[in-house]
């Protein structure tokens, strides 16, 4: 830590509201405690749990950064006591509880892993948090088999481009939604076999009739409100519906007798407060079965835009615009 600044550049919520209240400021450069890393931050993806706290209704986890970003990548320029899986001077990217938006961020070695060959740094802070996300609800908790049909509704979103890329990769067919033609051709392009546009199309509808009325096994689902009544009709019998966001509002008025009728599971999950134990176990499941995926060029993320870190409110701006395909990335 002795030829690191003491100082450092960070952009902090200086109240709840909108991506106004992003406002740069300095911080001291934090040490890295038992078995942490500290990365020099190349660049920092940008999430709707970023948007959230900043609204003021995801707040951080306790003992958590209080600064928004939930991913880098970056070089490792320091290690805490009894961290030995990275050296000084490593590549990696990392999911973070928090901290993301600054120039030196901290996090624990077991949630890091190296910067895949042929992906840029800006590439590699768009992929953690996405990466568990997506295998954590699709593959854990949602159970995706090959030759299944998953829904994505936000198809051409950072979690819908990979989900989309991941399912493939696995053998499953995907439909997605989505809210435009661009947004469908661009789901489309990355091998999604059907895109609704929901604007013009029933998705229960359109889902019935692409899988000759069995329905989507898996339905990976970041809306809520009214979508979930519509997933139950979506679903085939014994689907899988995973709940990891709420756009549309956390509150409905399903009828549940589908449940009973479908047998159907409705689960969901947050990443951010889950264990050290729980991350790391997450990073060691996707090291086995979804970076052979990137290594061989089946996955990569589709990036929609990168804005300086001292802009991260033009980047909240973007994201709340509902306009951007792919990732957003605020670059150090």
């Amino acid at each position: 830590m002795d030829k690191l600044p003491t100082q450092m550049t960070a952009v902090a919520i200086s109240k709840p509201g909108g991506p106004e209240v992003l406002i740069p400021e300095q911080r001291p450069v934090p040490t890295p405690g038992p078995h942490q890393i500290l990365i020099k931050v190349a660049a920092a993806g940008v999430n709707r749990p970023d948007v959230a706290q900043r609204s003021g209704s995801y707040p951080p986890p306790p003992g958590a950064s209080d600064l928004p970003g939930l991913e880098v990548s970056g070089e490792v320029v320091a290690l805490g006591d009894g961290a030995t899986k990275y050296k000084i001077g490593d590549k990696v990217m990392s999911l973070v509880a928090g901290g993301g938006y600054a120039e030196y961020c901290l996090t624990h070695e077991t949630h890091a892993m190296p910067v895949p060959q042929g992906f840029s740094m800006i590439e590699a802070a768009a992929t953690p948090e996405t990466l568990m996300t997506v295998w954590h609800n699709v593959f854990e908790r949602g159970g995706l088999k090959p030759g299944e049909t998953l829904l994505i509704h936000g198809g051409s979103s950072g979690i819908g481009t990979t989900a989309i890329q991941m399912a493939k990769a696995h053998g499953a067919k995907v439909i997605v939604t989505v809210g435009s033609q661009d947004k469908c051709d661009a789901c489309l392009k990355l091998g999604a076999d059907v895109a609704i546009n929901y604007k013009t199309e029933d998705f229960v509808a359109k889902t019935k009739a692409v899988t000759n009325d069995v329905g989507a096994n898996v339905i990976l689902d970041m809306v809520g409100g009214d979508y979930i009544d519509r997933n139950y009709d979506a679903a085939a019998i014994e689907g899988r519906i995973v709940q990891i966001a709420f756009l549309g509002g956390p509150k409905a008025t399903p009828n549940f007798a589908k449940l009973m009728i479908k047998r159907l599971h409705h689960t969901g999950s947050t990443l951010r407060p889950r264990s050290i134990e729980d991350k790391a176990a997450m990073v060691t499941a996707i090291n086995a079965k979804v970076l052979p995926w990137i290594a061989e060029g089946r996955l990569k993320p589709l990036m929609d835009s990168t804005f300086p870190l001292k802009e991260a409110s033009k980047a909240h701006a973007r994201m709340e615009s509902s306009q951007h395909i792919g990732k957003i990335v605020l670059t150090v």
